[in-house]
């Protein structure tokens, strides 16, 4: 896991403050609960970007249109889970049978493998394969995460308008907010104001 000053970086126009790239691939659908949700996977390239951005490779291979298809339906499958299993705001998309059918088939397909690299003194862990490798690569941490114990540690932002999870690694365990910077300052902001009109 990342630590908390990178949970809320956004690197190459994409959010990443779910603390892993399974919980951050849902952030790709921007203001969901809303008429005109903001899709930033619209093409093959940009799950290429995501990939990247993500940090699961420095040079993500070619995707198609195909690739793209299996990312968002992976994205709707997390987000559902997570909505279902943890309770989120905002209606999942659909069943909770059918999100464990994509997650588990995305899972199934041959993962990206890694290889060692050497420079000099230095070492390096890459990742090689297909974009449905790394496709399935987020699907296996999806599967760990909810099956594993960390799936304890999932919330989702208490920001009304928010629909974005994370995995709370704080040390108390009660990380309310996707980000500090956002969501926290402007529901602090909306408390003072309250106050402020309450005469308190």
């Amino acid at each position: 896991m990342r630590q908390n000053d990178v949970l809320t970086e956004e690197r190459d126009g994409f959010r990443f403050r779910g603390g892993c790239p399974a919980i951050d691939l849902p952030a790709t659908l921007q203001a969901r609960l809303k008429p005109a949700p903001r899709e930033l996977l619209a093409t093959p390239e940009d799950v290429r970007r995501w990939m990247v951005a993500a940090g699961l490779t420095d040079t993500a291979p070619p995707a198609d249109e195909g690739d793209l298809a299996l990312a968002r339906r992976l994205r709707e499958a997390i987000y559902d889970l997570a909505v279902h299993r943890h309770g989120g705001s905002g209606p999942p998309g659909g069943s909770l049978d059918s999100a464990l059918d994509v997650l588990n088939q995305v899972a199934a397909l041959p993962a990206a493998t890694p290889a060692l690299a050497l420079a000099g003194s230095t070492a390096a862990v890459a990742l090689n394969g297909p974009m449905t490798a790394f496709i399935a690569t987020v699907a296996r941490e999806a599967v760990h995460l909810f099956g594993g114990a960390a799936t304890a540690h999932i919330r989702q932002c208490q920001s009304p308008t928010c629909t974005l999870f994370f995995v709370d690694t704080s040390r108390a365990g009660d990380r309310r907010w996707c980000s500090m910077k956002g969501c926290g300052t402007k529901a602090k902001v909306a408390e003072f104001r309250r106050r402020r009109r309450e005469g308190g």
